[in-house]
């Protein structure tokens, strides 16, 4: 069975709040783990309140579910009822928009599923390799800038097109889980080469809330994970 240890970090940074949202379920005696990263949508109201919102949901069924049938049919239907708890909200809100990007990974069976929705990323990182797969972010160009073209948004159900990806997890193998408040403001190159350095989970995310806390101007949040 693999050995699983893990560090997280949420920070507001230059932000008047923050609106991420990291949360884990840890279930060693079943060998099962989930951990999530949301970001609340800027320029939209509440990003906080979807973040949570979305991340407790999916972690909420995660932990009565039934897995007969494996991960995946597991959380399709853990988005589903995080789209409609978040459209439940937003009534009781009096229709407000509001929205949120997901990344997730969990670890089942001797496998990783990674799943994401906008430009919240995952990493995950092999010794002698490096970067065995990372998200691509769900980002489209427009004449009015950049755009995410996916998410969990309020009363828009068919955007939260979730990518899923599975992968064999091998011995060494290591997940980074973040917000582009790390991603967009640490140079790729040092965070590729920082995630591979031979020190324990906290020792690395120091170093990366070091980068953050000089270059970044947004929340930033993490959560790396090891596979002994």
């Amino acid at each position: 069975m693999n050995k699983i240890t893990y560090t997280s970090f949420s920070e507001q940074g230059n932000r008047r709040n923050n609106e991420d949202y990291c949360q884990y379920v840890s279930d060693p005696d079943d060998g099962r783990y989930l951990f999530v990263v949301c970001d609340g949508m800027g320029g939209h109201a509440m990003g906080e309140v979807a973040s949570h919102l979305v991340g407790t949901t999916i972690c909420e069924y995660w932990k009565q579910a039934s897995f007969a049938d494996g991960v995946e049919p597991v959380l399709q239907t853990a988005f589903r009822l995080a789209s409609e708890t978040l459209d439940a909200k937003a009534d009781v809100l009096h229709k407000v928009e509001m929205g949120t990007t997901l990344v997730l990974a969990a670890i089942y069976n001797g496998k990783v599923t990674i799943a994401h929705c906008g430009d919240s990323r995952c990493y995950l990182l092999r010794p002698n390799v490096g970067i065995v797969y990372r998200t691509e972010d769900h980002i489209e160009q427009s004449v009015w800038g950049d755009y995410i073209n996916r998410s969990f948004f309020s009363y828009h159900r068919q955007n939260a097109d979730v990518e899923i990806r599975q992968f064999d997890l091998q011995p060494g193998d290591r997940l980074f889980l973040c917000t582009d408040g790390v991603s967009s403001y640490v140079n790729p190159d040092i965070l590729r080469d920082r995630l591979m350095d031979d020190k324990s989970p906290k020792d690395v995310t120091d170093v990366i809330l070091f980068l953050c806390e000089k270059f970044s101007k947004d929340n930033y949040s993490g959560i790396l994970v090891y596979n002994k």
